[in-house]
């Protein structure tokens, strides 16, 4: 027998796993056993509060409603049992959306049962294995995988598939200002631009660079060679920031000020080192202190 009905669909890699649990698993729902799928009205599944993508493009939602009038569902969604004809969605909140805009009355569903934290766990991983999440659900789902279901960031990054120093990079980008992550989010910088932003000492500072990416559409190079050339400023400047002189400096100041009938001051840098500088208004000025200096 080769019947089409027979066949499984296939999984993705990361929720394919997560369904081989069968301690979650229930033996029947519609007399569909583990391992199968049930129709459900789509009346009876309410959204998953849990999950971290909380941006859909109308256009893609649009275009996968269309697909779905003529295909139907090819990915089935995954639920959790609730009550009586009462589910869920652990995942699969995009095609759930575009089948109620295609007016489908029922939809193909994996039925699981899983405590809140469980389900917060699948979706957030579910989430993040998808290619079409931007850098910044991302970063929110990690963030919430270590936070809210107690995950360190060596069990996240087996869960995931990812490097540590990938979830690292991910989550650092929360701590831009929040009109960059809205910025990455909509595709107006990337990843790679944020990425160098962070490297700048105040959140005015990141933004002003943001919007001369967005105006000038400036690369991610670009970008690294600024972020570069203002640290480099900033640092020059703060070596030799003026600090306070104590009496027997400002009384030296005053003294040598008098003697060369000039403007005289004093910077001294926090590492100890600085410089004297006396101020001339012209040749001729220049000259007469030069002269002094000889006596």
């Amino acid at each position: 027998m080769s019947s089409s009905s027979n066949k499984q669909p296939a999984l993705g890699r990361g929720l394919g796993a997560l369904l081989q649990n069968s301690e979650t698993d229930i033996t029947s729902v519609n007399g569909a056993t583990v391992g199968s799928i049930a129709m459900l009205s789509i009346s009876s599944i309410e959204a998953n509060p849990f999950n971290p993508r909380v941006h859909f493009e109308k256009d893609a939602l649009d275009e996968l409603s269309k697909s779905i009038q003529i295909h139907g569902i090819v990915q089935p969604l995954t639920v959790r049992k609730l009550g009586r004809d009462k589910y869920q969605l652990i995942s699969g909140e995009r095609r759930f959306r575009a089948a109620q805009l295609s007016g489908l009355q029922e939809v193909p569903a994996y039925i699981r049962i899983a405590n809140d934290q469980t389900m917060l766990e699948m979706a957030l991983v579910e989430n993040i294995q998808r290619e079409n999440l931007n850098a910044i659900e991302v970063a929110l789902s990690y963030e919430r995988l270590l936070e809210e279901c107690n995950l360190t960031q060596e069990q996240l990054s087996d869960k995931v598939a990812k490097s540590r120093s990938n979830i690292a990079n991910h989550i650092r980008l929360l701590k831009l200002p929040a009109e960059i992550q809205v910025g990455v989010r909509d595709n107006l910088i990337s990843m790679g631009h944020a990425r160098a932003l962070l490297a700048l000492p105040s959140s005015d500072a990141q933004i002003t660079l943001f919007n001369e990416i967005i105006e000038e559409n400036l690369s991610v190079r670009a970008i690294e060679i600024l972020v570069k050339s203002n640290l480099e400023k900033t640092t020059k400047k703060s070596s030799v920031k003026s600090l306070g002189l104590n009496p027997s400096q400002k009384v030296f100041k005053e003294f040598f000020g008098d003697r060369l009938s000039a403007k005289v001051s004093i910077q001294k840098a926090e590492n100890g080192s600085g410089k004297l500088s006396v101020h001339f208004s012209s040749e001729s000025d220049l000259n007469r202190i030069i002269e002094l200096l000889k006596h």
